[in-house]
């Protein structure tokens, strides 16, 4: 392939993309942690799944977790500038968040790695997709 016909995609945004995944991405994190299904179900897409070492959650398993009182979380917090990828009406975002949640009466402090993949819909940037990974102490 020659130099002047790549049409692989190429991240687009800056500083501008950044302020708004960042907002985006905080706004949800208050959300969940207000265990508010309500407001957490406006930042997903119907399709969502979470993917994390014990399997695939959809949507609808997740929210009624938070629904019944079984998934709360009391604390969110990004502990790094996210990385983040614009592919047209697709994003990546990637960061280092520690959360606080309590599952079935037990507590569970977290350290991870997450990666969200947004899509635009009808002006609205919906996650599709999130994925997370334990991080490694540092």
């Amino acid at each position: 392939m020659s130099e002047g016909n790549d049409s692989s995609p190429q991240a687009q945004g800056g500083d501008e993309a950044d302020v708004r995944f960042i907002g985006l991405v905080r706004d949800w994190a208050d959300a969940i942690v207000a265990n508010d299904p309500v407001r957490i179900a406006g930042f997903m897409a119907d399709e969502w799944v979470i993917v994390s070492q014990s399997g695939v959650t959809s949507k609808e398993q997740f929210l009624s977790l938070v629904e019944s009182g079984e998934l709360t979380h009391s604390a969110m917090d990004l502990m790094t500038h996210p990385r983040v990828g614009v592919y047209g009406d697709m994003a990546v975002v990637t960061g280092r968040v520690t959360n606080t949640a309590h599952y079935q009466g037990k507590r569970y402090d977290a350290d991870e790695w997450t990666t969200d993949v947004f899509v635009k819909r009808d002006g609205r940037w919906l996650c599709v997709l999130s994925h997370i990974t334990a991080a490694v102490p540092t």
